[in-house]
């Protein structure tokens, strides 16, 4: 095990445990990314991919955000389409579409394309060199954060050959293919949990999973094919990791999914986008389920990242709107989703800044 710099910063380790901390933790998904001209400087210099897979390009751009704002986390630069890349999938990431996959798994038959057993450390290290590398240059600043898509949203990519408006590609696999469909997401759930055990092992201090599309998906299909997955990575990871790194689920679209995510997964925190009120997501999540002992679990989020195209005054009143709204509720600040390539980052600023001047009761 490496020996890493002491931590300074732990108060988003000890919100997402549910201890107490003096302040609010904050931390914004896509913190590091396009709206930072320091970023832009390095794509032009590399493409997306060169910098996810050279570990000091993928550090370089995981810092920038910590030197302009006061963040009480780092996530790791990176992409949650390594997953289909290693599992033998090309995947390109091409300017103004996001990810392509040339060759998408068109029907079942396709399944035999797959690695079979994917070798964390000979297809995905660069991501675990990033992770070690990155935990070192922070110097015990803030925790690190690792990631990973969730195996519906990975799924969704990976037939559906790109992003989508209607995702029919991928949700008639669950409707015509569902034994084939149960079986290509138990074989992405498998290489979801030793790819984030292995980030904890490189330096990782807390793991969220990202549920892009789940919102694409009636509830009862979720149920079905979403979030037995999403349970079985928390209870995996926790049996290998044990209880003090924390782990965050983000399953976006998907609010009503708040109780179940909350009392019947092991994950400490529940990501929320902004579609939902504070106050009714904290009164989901301390929804008691039968038979169940309730858990207290933190939340995340979850101003709109449109907010921050506001002028400042109002964006502030937007962000003491939303703290209010927690109440006293375990709370880590985010946007609801990502910064957006065209946001402000004074405007970041202003978000982070009123955060921590904001005293919550």
């Amino acid at each position: 095990m490496t020996d890493f710099p002491e931590l300074k910063n732990d108060c988003f380790l000890r919100t997402a445990l549910g201890k107490p901390c003096d302040r609010t933790p904050v931390w914004a998904m896509r913190q590091a990314g396009r709206y930072l001209p320091e970023f832009r400087a390095e794509r032009e210099k590399a493409d997306f991919f060169t910098i996810c897979r050279t570990p000091e390009l993928a550090c370089e751009v995981t810092l920038q955000p910590l030197r302009r704002f006061d963040l009480d986390a780092a996530i790791i630069f990176c992409d949650i389409m390594v997953i289909p890349q290693a599992l033998g999938l090309e995947v390109l990431m091409l300017k103004g579409k996001g990810p392509s996959l040339p060759e998408p798994l068109l029907d079942p038959t396709h399944l035999t394309r797959l690695v079979e057993k994917v070798d964390i450390r000979a297809e995905l290290g660069y991501v675990l060199d990033a992770v070690t590398l990155t935990r070192q240059r922070l110097e015990g600043k803030v925790p690190l954060i690792g990631f990973s898509g969730a195996p519906w949203t990975l799924m969704a990519y990976m037939v559906e050959g790109g992003g989508s408006k209607t995702w029919s590609l991928a949700k008639t696999w669950l409707y015509k293919h569902p034994k084939e469909s149960h079986q290509l997401l138990q074989r992405i759930t498998d290489v979801v949990v030793d790819y984030l055990v292995a980030k904890v092992e490189a330096g990782a201090q807390a793991l969220q999973v990202f549920d892009s599309w789940a919102g694409e998906l009636a509830p009862h299909i979720f149920f079905t094919f979403a979030f037995p997955y999403l349970q079985q990575i928390g209870r995996r990871i926790r049996e290998r990791v044990g209880h003090e790194v924390p782990l965050i689920v983000f399953a976006k679209g998907a609010s009503y999914a708040i109780p179940q995510l909350a009392q019947d997964t092991e994950y400490n925190v529940i990501g929320l986008d902004w579609t939902i009120e504070p106050a009714e997501a904290v009164k989901l999540a301390t929804t008691p389920l039968e038979g169940k002992p309730l858990r207290r679990v933190t939340l995340q989020g979850n101003l709109d990242p449109c907010a921050l195209f506001a002028e400042r005054d109002t964006l502030a009143e937007e962000v003491v709107r939303m703290l209010n709204g927690f109440g006293s509720a375990s709370l880590i600040a985010n946007l609801g989703h990502g910064m957006q390539p065209n946001h402000d980052p004074e405007h970041l600023k202003v978000f982070v800044d009123t955060i921590h001047n904001t005293p919550r009761s």
